[in-house]
C-alpha cells in the first residue's frame, strides 16, 4: 500500500521503537510489506521511561522481531543536554528534538544498524521522503496537523537515502485505528507534549540541577534602558514570554531580548516584538545545493508557526539572512527557521538574531 515503491520484499530494516503508538504502527506496516524487521530502542534520558521501554519490547515481541536496547545516555548528554543548557545560558531557546534527530535517531541509530549489517531504518515520524532525479527530498506529511518535517530539516542526503517514514501518508486517527486493529497494547497511549528529559516542564530547575550553577538576578529594562524590576536569572526567560515575569506593569509587556552580557531582560509592548529580518547559522540544504543568489521561499520560525513568504540571502559559511515580506512576531534565537517550497523542505538553520 504505502511502501511498495520504497521497499523490496524481505529487506532487513531497523525500526526505531520509542514505545509509542506511531513507531509500533510503522513496524506493523513494514511487516505487512514483507520486511525482515529488527527493533531498537534508545536509552537517552538520565531516568528511563520504563513504560515506554516495556511497550517497545511488547510491540517487538508481538511482531516476533529481534529487539535491542541501545544505551546512548552519554551521547545524549553530550549532543543534546549540554548544548541545551549552554543555549539557555547564552540567551537562546533551543529545540532539543532537532538535535536528537540530527545526532541520535538518524546518526547513532543508523550506525548501530550498520553493525548488524542493516543499511536502512524506519521511524514513526509524520513526514515523507521522495526521490528526485538527483536528490532525496523531504516532504510534509499528508496530515499537515501532525507534520514533523520542521524537526527533520537537518537530515543529510545520505540519511534521507537510508530512512523510511511509513506513516507519512496517514493521519494520526488512521494510525490509532490501525494500532487497535493490530491489537497493540499502546494503541490508546497519550502523546507526550513535553521534552523527554524535562517531563515537568521546569526548564530552569532542570538547568540549575544539571549545571550545579546559580544564575544571578538582574534588571528587567524597557527598550529605552529604564529599569522595570528584577528578574530571577536569564535562564528563566524566552523571547515573546509574557507570563511568569512577576511584575506589576501599567500595560502588558513581553520579553523582546535577553542580554546575557549585561544580565538584562529587555521588555517591550506587543507591537515591538515584530521583526522583518533574521540571520541563521548551521544551514542544511535538502532540496537544492547551497544557492549563490537570493531565493524566494516560505519560512517557518518555530514548530507550530505559520510559514511566511520571505527572501533568503546567502551569507557564506553555512549562514543566511532572511527578509520577510511581512513582520514576524517574536523571532527567537536558538529556534530553527525552516524553509519550504510548497510541501517540500528546501533547508533550514538555527536563528542567531533578528533585525529591524
Amino acid at each position: 500500500m504505502l511502501l511498495k515503491s520504497q521497499n523490496s520484499d524481505h529487506e532487513r530494516l531497523l525500526v526505531a521503537m520509542s514505545g509509542g503508538v506511531d513507531s509500533s504502527v510503522a513496524a506493523c506496516l513494514l511487516r505487512e510489506e514483507g520486511c525482515d524487521l529488527v527493533g531498537a530502542t534508545m536509552r537517552l534520558c538520565p531516568v528511563d521511561d520504563k513504560t515506554a521501554l516495556e511497550d517497545a519490547a511488547k510491540a517487538a515481541e508481538r511482531l516476533s522481531m529481534e529487539f535491542h536496547i541501545c544505551d546512548y545516555k552519554e551521547e545524549f548528554r553530550r549532543e543534546v543536554i549540554d548544548p541545551f543548557i549552554s543555549a539557555y545560558e547564552h540567551g537562546e531557546t533551543p529545540n532539543p528534538c532537532i538535535e536528537c534527530n540530527r545526532h541520535l535517531k538518524f546518526g547513532r541509530l543508523l550506525e548501530f544498524g550498520e553493525t548488524l549489517g542493516i543499511r536502512r531504518a524506519a521511524t514513526g515520524h509524520y513526514a515523507r521522503i521522495e526521490k528526485d532525479v538527483n536528490r532525496f527530498l523531504l516532504r510534509k506529511a499528508a496530515d499537515f496537523t501532525k507534520d514533523q518535517s520542521y524537526v527533520l530539516y537537518t537530515l543529510t542526503q545520505e540519511q534521507l537515502a537510508r530512512t523510511l517514514f511509513p506513516l507519512g501518508g496517514l493521519t494520526k486517527e488512521e494510525a490509532r485505528r490501525l494500532a487497535e486493529a493490530y491489537g497493540l497494547a499502546n494503541a490508546k497511549r497519550k502523546e507526550s507534549q513535553d521534552i523527554c528529559f524535562i517531563p515537568d516542564g521546569d526548564y530552569a530547575g532542570f538547568i540549575k540541577r544539571e549545571s550545579g550553577l546559580t544564575y544571578p538576578a538582574g534588571d528587567f529594562v524597557d527598550t529605552e534602558g529604564n529599569i522595570l524590576g528584577t528578574h530571577r536569572g536569564v535562564i528563566h526567560y524566552t523571547v515573546g514570554q509574557r507570563k511568569g515575569l512577576g511584575l506589576a506593569l501599567k500595560q502588558p509587556m513581553y520579553v523582546k531580548e535577553i542580554d546575557t552580557d549585561g544580565n538584562r531582560v529587555v521588555l517591550a509592548v506587543h507591537e515591538e516584538l515584530f521583526r522583518t529580518e533574521l540571520t541563521a547559522r548551521d544551514v542544511n540544504w535538502i532540496a537544492i545545493e547551497p544557492p549563490h543568489g537570493d531565493l524566494r521561499v516560505k519560512a517557518r520560525i518555530r514548530y507550530k508557526h505559520k510559514e511566511a513568504p520571505a527572501t533568503v540571502i546567502p551569507l557564506g559559511e553555512n549562514r543566511i539572512a532572511i527578509r520577510f515580506d511581512e513582520p514576524q512576531r517574536a523571532v527567537t534565537p536558538g529556534q530553527s527557521v525552516v524553509l519550504y517550497e510548497d510541501d517540500y523542505v528546501v533547508g533550514g538553520g538555527v536563528i542567531e538574531h533578528s533585525d529591524r
